[in-house]
């Protein structure tokens, strides 16, 4: 019967422990600000500080990162720049030297087509000087055989000249 009493003393009021308990808390709270209150204020300072300093080193992060990016772009797009020049470029030579080539092949092709035209006209004339030659050789033997008779070289060649001169140039 004991636990009765023990509780109904602790329920009921009692001014002096009241007051003493008053003065435990304040004695304790004095401690508290004296030399727990600054340590914990100093720390959590402390963290903010670090806290604002790294949101500031990654702001300053980000915008390094944002500004090398942005460089990173630019240098992209000159590079494709640049490859679009040094392409445009390479079919500007291909043209040209394709040209070329097609205006060498036409000069080659024409002083080649001249050549066999002067050949041509060479083995024509050629021809012609041999086929005359003939011409006048069968003429005068036709001649001699008709007149039975002997000319001698310079009539042969004067009646020879004659007839080729007479002979159209074609």
């Amino acid at each position: 019967m004991v636990f009765p009493v023990l509780a109904a003393s602790l329920l009921s009021p009692n001014l002096g422990l009241a007051v003493w308990m008053l003065i435990a808390f304040g004695l304790f709270y004095f401690v508290l600000s004296k030399f727990a209150f600054p340590a914990m204020l100093g720390g959590l300072k402390e963290r903010e500080e670090t806290i604002e300093a790294s949101m500031t080193r990654a702001e300053r992060a980000l915008a390094e990162a944002k500004q090398l990016q942005a460089d990173n772009e630019s240098a992209r797009r000159d590079a494709e720049r640049q490859a679009q020049s040094i392409l445009a470029e390479a079919r500007t030579e291909a043209d040209r030297q394709r040209e070329a080539a097609k205006t060498d092949l036409r000069t080659e092709l024409a002083a080649e087509r001249d050549r066999a035209a002067a050949e041509i006209d060479r083995q024509k004339q050629q021809a012609l000087s041999e086929l005359r030659a003939e011409v006048a050789a069968l003429a005068v033997g036709a001649a001699e055989k008709i007149l039975r008779k002997e000319i001698d070289a310079t009539e042969q060649r004067g009646l020879v000249d004659q007839f080729i001169a007479d002979l159209p140039q074609n």
